[in-house]
């Protein structure tokens, strides 16, 4: 089995479309992956805990994605966050960014471009088991 198996990469996106199309080419690459088509859809998801990266839309329903990420950063919740947006600015970037976000990717992205940031945050979590409790460096 790949080791891309073992990852579990988890997609919030109110467009049915992108879902599919996102899961499909994670599931051609060898990734796990769950859709959700909201912010709290995925929050109540007993798969929370086992997404090891997360692509978000920045425009959702119920909460938007930067919202979502500020949420999951003060739970202590450290998952690496790819966003994927088509209203995207430079100031919503710089946010998502200072905040932890891996990347920042327009719709439509490049498939390379969306895999490269998945095997980033995949490379941040390898490094993160290294850290203490709670994604703390240890002395």
């Amino acid at each position: 089995m790949s080791e891309n198996y073992t990852h579990l990469v988890t997609i919030v996106d109110d467009d049915p479309s992108v879902r599919e199309a996102t899961a499909n080419l994670l599931k051609a690459n060898r990734f796990r992956s769950k859709s959700f088509s909201s912010a709290s859809e995925f929050l109540q998801s007993p798969l929370l805990d086992q997404t090891k990266c997360l692509i978000l839309d920045l425009r959702l329903p119920d909460m938007d994605g930067l919202n979502l990420q500020r949420r999951l950063v003060a739970s202590h919740l450290r998952v690496p966050i790819i966003f994927i947006t088509a209203h995207g600015s430079a100031e919503t970037r710089e946010a998502a960014m200072q905040t932890g976000a891996v990347d920042f990717l327009p719709k439509s992205f490049n498939e390379d471009a969306l895999l490269a940031g998945i095997h980033k945050a995949l490379g941040s979590v390898k490094s993160n088991a290294k850290e203490g409790p709670g994604g703390m460096k240890t002395p």
